[in-house]
């Protein structure tokens, strides 16, 4: 099972990973580590690829979410079940619970800040460019601040979705960012054919920057063009295969 750490992204009481799409066992389109229980995967394989990541974590539980590209932020202990609950963030600051998010273009962003006391808070979110638009970063960071992180200690990493070489979109597609924010048209550039090419890892960095996170860094893997190492909505579609499958990237705070 690979996963990615990222250098600039570590802390002593916090497990990670943004993990691919290899070391489990499912097959075929959804081969081998699809973690997605509403792909059309086999129910059982999910669970045990999902078993494997949370036993890698070294974490009591691993939730995830039902994904609607919002700005819905859950909280998450020991006693809560999220099975079917939907939004695009979770926060907790209690060991042993594992935060996924489910992706496959999508840009999965990890967090962990402190309180005062240095009490680690971690958070996880799924950002689309429908759910940073409306705000799912700025959400996350809200919450871990209910929570007791102080803003200044708050790192986010920034995983593998789709590049910026990838992302075509139509002309009008960059309308509503430029409505919200003019500087965002620098993450918009020239296509072929009338099509523009959009920066989705440097808008979720900017979103980030101007909500006052200080700490930031972004892996740079291209989820459309790895097609070894991760799955990719996109490239699926342009494949006109009927489904595909989701890798997970999670963060929990150890057990000590």
């Amino acid at each position: 099972m690979k996963k990615l750490i990222l250098d600039d992204f570590l802390h002593s009481q916090i497990s990670y990973g943004f993990y691919g799409r290899s070391g489990g066992v499912s097959t075929g389109l959804y081969d081998s580590l699809n973690c997605a229980p509403y792909s059309s995967d086999d129910p059982l394989l999910v669970a045990e690829n999902r078993r494997r990541v949370k036993e890698d974590l070294k974490a009591d539980n691993l939730f995830s979410l039902k994904q609607i590209h919002s700005s819905t932020c859950l909280f998450v202990n020991s006693e809560k079940s999220l099975i079917g609950c939907a939004g695009d963030a979770m926060v907790t600051k209690e060991r042993g619970q594992a935060l996924g998010v489910l992706t496959a273009d999508c840009g999965p962003v990890l967090f962990f800040g402190e309180d005062a006391i240095g009490t680690p808070v971690i958070g996880a979110a799924h950002a689309g460019w429908g759910g940073a638009l409306k705000g799912v970063l700025e959400s996350i960071i809200k919450q871990m601040e209910m929570l007791g992180a102080v803003r200044k200690t708050i790192h986010a990493a920034i995983g593998p979705c789709i590049g910026p070489a990838s992302y075509e979109v139509n002309i009008n597609f960059k309308e509503p960012f430029i409505d919200e924010d003019k500087e965002a048209d620098v993450f918009f550039h020239s296509g072929k054919e009338e099509k523009l090419l959009f920066d989705l890892p440097s808008y979720i960095s900017f979103r980030l920057k101007r909500a006052g996170v200080l700490h930031i860094v972004t892996a740079g893997h291209d989820t459309y063009a790895m097609n070894s190492e991760y799955f990719s909505f996109r490239r699926a579609t342009h494949r006109g295969e009927k489904d595909y499958g989701r890798q997970i990237s999670a963060i929990t705070i150890g057990m000590g």
